[in-house]
Order: C-alpha cells, then structure tokens, then sequence
C-alpha cells in the first residue's frame, strides 16, 4: 500500500504551526530533511512524523541503540559554551544513557537570557508544566556550596528562533541518528541571516564533543 503523500504546500503549513509560526524554520526542515518516497513527493507532514518514520527504520537495525519515546521528566546535560559573533552563547545538551538528546542554546546574558557561574559544566534539564498546563523546561545546577539552582523556562529565556532551530536538531537526536550525521544536517542548512549561520557553527562544535573525535583538540570555546 502506497503512503500518503503530501504537497510542499501543506507541508509547509503544518510545519509552521508545528514550529510555532517561525516560516524559516520550516522552510529549513522542509527542504533539508521531509521524507520524500522514490519519485519525490513528499510524505512527512511534520517533524513528528518524520520521527515516527525514523524510529520504524531504525527498529530494523538490529544493533540499534535504545529508543526511548516519552521523555524522561529528568535528564542529565552538559553545558557548553561557545562564541557566536562576539557575543557568548550557552548550549545546554540533555542526555540519555550518555547520548544527546536535545539541545538548547541561547545567549549568556542576564538582561536578553540566561548567566552562569562559569564553573557550572553540568546540571539536569527537568520538564515541568506551569500554572497553566503549559510545558516548559528548567535546568538545574548545583553550586560550589552544594546549593541547587534552578533556571526556570530555558524557553522564555533564549530567542525564539534559536529555539526552534534547536527543536528541529533535538527532533533528530531523540531517534538516535549518529551525532556524526546530526552535525552534517545542521551544517547543510542555509540561511540568509548571518548570525544563524555563524550560531549554527557553535552548535556543530558542541555536538562534535560526543563524536569519536577527542572532545580535547576541539576549542568549542573559541570565537567562530
């Protein structure tokens, strides 16, 4: 039986709700990674089915890592620093059995986004639901005292486009694509803002920290 194919289109329409209105984003994801069949039509509508459709192909790999579907309501993550433009950037990488999940990724600022004690490399990113029902994700350190802290709505902090390109990155590692080939899809995206595109370098070098490269010869730190 033949899958249900789809126009670019309606594609693109259901990725922009799906990405909460950001048309670049969508436009991104539509013409870097939408499943297409043999003779070219499209047959992902969003990014959740392209999620189900990788984690069926993936189910027939036989040395396939796991998979899990519902998110745990606690993960560990690392932080990663980076330069973008002059401007100092935080990624916040969740993890899951040692393997990236997700990633966040905003400016370290406390007027425009979120500050962070430099000695702070590692916490948890906790998904909560606030007053209203509505998800949000904090990260939470412990400090030299041993005190926790809680940053609460890294969404609310970071800009809201970033914020989508990261959903669109962390879309693929929850169905463990290799890190090596995650790196090379962010790196195939175009954008015609330059500050993406130079924000986009920061997050291949964060990601490469959990390639087979050693994560030492590589200055994620650096200004890019």
């Amino acid at each position: 039986m033949a899958k249900k194919t789809y126009t670019q289109e309606q594609v693109l329409e259901a990725s922009i709700r799906y990405f909460e209105g950001e048309e670049a984003v969508a436009l991104a994801w539509l013409n870097n990674y939408a499943k297409r069949n043999a003779d070219g039509q499209l047959i992902e509508l969003t990014p959740t089915t392209m999620d189900w459709h990788m984690a069926k192909d993936l189910a027939t790999i036989s040395t396939k890592p796991r998979i899990t579907e519902v998110r745990p309501k606690v993960l560990e993550c690392d932080v990663v620093r980076f330069q973008n433009n002059k401007e100092k950037w935080v990624a916040f990488v969740g993890l899951l059995d040692g393997y990236p999940y997700e990633i966040f990724t905003g400016l370290q600022d406390d007027e425009e986004g979120i500050i962070l004690p430099k000695s702070v490399v590692s916490g948890r990113i906790i998904k909560n639901l606030d007053e209203n029902g509505v998800k949000r994700y904090d990260f939470q350190f412990q400090n030299k005292r041993g005190y926790k802290t809680t940053v609460e709505g890294l969404s609310e902090k970071f800009n809201k486009e970033y914020w989508n390109y990261a959903k669109l990155i962390s879309g693929v590692l929850r169905y463990r694509m290799p890190v090596e080939q995650v790196i090379k899809l962010v790196d195939s995206l175009q954008f015609d803002n330059e500050n993406i595109n130079t924000w986009k370098v920061g997050v291949e070098r964060a990601l490469k920290k959990y390639t087979k490269d050693d994560p030492e010869t590589d200055e994620v730190n650096d200004d890019i």
